[in-house]
């Protein structure tokens, strides 16, 4: 069985808002070029989830760990 890492683990591991880690992640998505895995992933009206140490889940951290740097 595969480990699931749901977008609020990592919002309480890195301290950010899951509302506004949600719109991050949507912009991150749209911009198929920089973020190819984690395009592929997301599924409208599904939860932001993925499998665990998967390359969509690096991307994913990648754009939350640097709005949090910014803010």
């Amino acid at each position: 069985m595969t480990d699931i890492v749901t977008l609020k683990a990592i919002c309480e591991e890195l301290k950010i808002d899951p509302r506004e880690a949600r719109e991050r992640l949507r912009a991150a998505a749209s911009d198929t070029k920089a973020n190819p895995e984690l395009a592929k992933a997301r599924k409208p009206r599904t939860p932001w989830q993925w499998v665990k140490g998967s390359v969509a889940e690096k991307e994913a951290r990648k754009v939350l760990s640097s709005s949090t740097a910014s803010t």
